[in-house]
């Protein structure tokens, strides 16, 4: 057995103690000698030490700050509370979150069925966190502790922090911070303000005297004097109930809070909401390198809390053990996409060193076979790309650097990245690093990217082709219609025609076989059917069998969803078709299944409507009788009543 297998072997769960972790049980926290925890996080996910998930990167940060921190993961919100009672009340604050993703998306499909699944529960079980988990949790503390303040935060109170659209209540819900009682809400990647917030709590600081902390969020009673700060401007945005009464003042709203988000110098936001004001503080300036370095190298164990063990695996953890995120925040910019909303568009990326140091971590950990399974982030392929000129940022309101044209400012060049997959697949214990994140393809098309290099792109695709695909190479053209992809803030599918050829080539240099997986949206705001019938044909030509597939889901604070729920766009206010019934769903759906038998009938009776005979022959091969669909049906309702009779 050679070091490095001594040093796999030290790690294994079994063997680590029960300190490693953050506590979650009293006997931990008495373990650790503490009388009085600080801060109790609350989680809708299962608890994993892993700089992928954010309640254990908050609480590595509270614990690296000398603060006495426990979790309480996936409580039980249906008995008598107890999950909620077992640490008392703490020094400073609670904090809540819902998890890694918004509870109705993780609990409910675009059909609004309820999934079976939850990947963010041991062996992938369902119902162990409520609809609306973020509130749930709040009102649930407020009831038991209601002078202890509380903190919410993550991915479902960041995006609902302001009046939002809830698919699957079909109404507009105000911000999660009046429908949960919260005393503050933290937007976005939270380090920065929470650190703050900690900072003023320590002083004795109550909540109530917090306004002037970026990238925070609170409610102004009306008695109340509007907290004042010389250097920033305000906003007014139109209320809460005037969005009620009036569709297209809720959608003017979006392009407000959407812009203001993504400024280097934003203002600060203020809504009416009943006799009530939410004030949404600007965001911070993204993470220096330094900062970001410095949550991504705490001592995470990078495994499940043992308690686990039993129960099954997380199919979440599963999915990223082995992988490292290199940067957060994403300029694209997508309609239908939350990652800008939630980290904004500007890239904050880590150092080499402190991506190097995470490779190393993973190599020691006990089930490493030598595959890294991804390097990459949000979007793969952004790593270390930002403005030439920072002044010409600052001045920047467009909610994308790359549609409908690259920006001229933008710093493109991937040889960072390429530096970073170098060195990581030189590691001693390394034997492949794949990318695994979607990569985004228009930046490496000069017929899109027009400010980036050629030679540099055609560097990154040879270096990523030979040695860093496993298997397949995921992509996100998301659609074929130039008019749907200019409402999803994508480039014309002409270039995934160019990138294609590209990426061929290189296959075939080398001798691979490594096709692309390229992901749809049907539904989309500003999709017709006969749109969908033209991305069946052309994926067809290009031989795809698509795979990778799913219905636009409204989720809060997109485009897409403002569209859908409004009937305008929010940036021209002007009527924007959407696919709304779930018969007009299915049959757009219906397109992306052209090479499935039980489908053909259908798919010929919508063309042979649209009277697209060259569609016809080319998706399906030769003319299909015109039948109706409905006429079928009745033959069958006919026979099935008919046999009933004769019983």
């Amino acid at each position: 057995m050679n070091k490095g297998q001594k040093d796999i072997k030290k790690t294994h769960i079994n063997e680590r103690p029960i300190t490693d972790w953050l506590p979650i049980t009293m006997k931990e926290v008495e373990k650790r000698g503490w009388e009085e925890l600080d801060v109790v996080l609350i989680s809708g996910d299962a608890y994993v030490d892993h700089p992928a998930f954010g309640p254990a990167v908050i609480g590595r940060i509270l614990e690296n700050a000398g603060y006495r921190i426990a979790i309480i993961p996936q409580p039980n919100w249906r008995d008598d509370l107890r999950d909620f009672k077992k640490f008392g009340k703490p020094r400073l604050f609670f904090g809540v979150t819902s998890g890694c993703m918004d509870s109705m998306v993780n609990h409910y499909t675009a059909a609004k069925r309820r999934r079976s699944t939850d990947a963010y529960t041991p062996g992938g079980e369902a119902g162990f966190r409520p609809d609306y988990a973020a509130s749930v949790y709040t009102k649930i503390l407020k009831q038991l502790y209601p002078d202890v303040p509380v903190l919410v935060g993550g991915i479902e109170a960041s995006l609902r922090r302001v009046t939002h659209y809830d698919y699957w209540q079909d109404k507009l819900f105000p911000s999660v911070l009046e429908s949960s009682g919260a005393d503050m809400l933290v937007y976005g990647m939270g380090e920065q303000s929470l650190r703050e917030i900690l900072k003023l709590a320590e002083k004795g600081v109550p909540f109530s005297s917090m306004r002037t902390i970026p990238q925070t969020a609170f409610m102004v009673g009306e008695d109340e004097k509007m907290p004042r700060n010389k250097n920033w401007k305000d906003v007014e945005i139109n209320g809460h109930e005037d969005c009620l009464k009036d569709k297209v003042k809720y959608a003017a709203n979006f392009k407000v809070v959407e812009q203001e988000s993504n400024k280097a110098q934003a203002r600060r936001i203020l809504q009416k909401t009943g006799k009530r004001t939410l004030v949404i503080n600007p965001p911070y300036p993204p993470m220096e390198e330094a900062v970001i370095d410095h949550s991504f190298d705490l001592p995470y164990t990078r495994l499940p809390h043992p308690k686990y063990k039993k129960r099954g695996a997380i199919p979440a953890y599963e999915m990223i053990k082995f992988s490292i995120n290199m940067h957060r925040g994403c300029f694209g910019g997508c309609s239908f996409c939350t990652i800008s909303a939630h980290q904004g568009k500007f890239i904050a990326s880590r150092s080499k060193e402190s991506i190097m140091k995470e490779v190393d971590a993973v190599t020691k950990m006990p089930d490493f076979k030598g595959y890294i399974s991804d390097l990459g982030g949000p979007s793969a392929n952004m790593y270390k790309m930002k403005g030439k000129v920072q002044e010409i940022c600052d001045r920047c309101v467009a909610p994308s650097c790359i549609h409908p044209v690259v920006c001229h400012n933008l710093d493109t060049s991937h040889k960072p990245l390429t530096e970073i997959y170098k060195e990581a697949a030189a590691h001693p214990s390394v034997k492949k690093a794949f990318v695994g994140s979607g990569i985004r393809y228009d930046l490496l098309v000069k017929g899109h990217n027009k400010v980036g290099d050629d030679d540099d792109m055609e560097e990154y695709m040879d270096n990523l082709i030979q040695n860093h695909i496993s298997g397949r190479l995921k992509v996100a053209p998301e659609h074929t219609s130039d008019n749907t992809l200019k409402i999803m803030r994508k480039p014309s599918f002409k270039h995934f025609h160019d990138f294609k050829k590209r990426y061929d080539r290189i296959n075939k240099k080398y001798g691979k076989d490594q096709p692309l997986i390229p992901y749809f949206i049907s539904g989309h705001p500003g999709c017709e059917e006969e749109d969908m019938a033209n991305l069946a044909c052309e994926t067809k030509d290009m031989g795809f069998q698509l795979e990778q597939v799913q219905g636009f889901t409204p989720t809060p604070m997109t485009v897409a969803t403002v569209i859908y729920y409004a009937g305008v766009h929010p940036y021209t206010l002007q009527p924007t078709y959407t696919a709304k019934s779930e018969k007009d769903k299915k049959n757009q759906h219906l397109f992306f299944f052209w090479y499935k038998s039980e489908n053909r009938r259908r798919i010929a009776d919508k063309l042979n409507n649209m009277n697209r005979p060259d569609m016809l022959k080319k998706l399906l091969g030769k003319p299909q009788p015109e039948k109706s669909a409905k006429a079928d049906h009745r033959k069958k309702q006919y026979r099935k009543n008919k046999s009933k009779k004769r019983r």
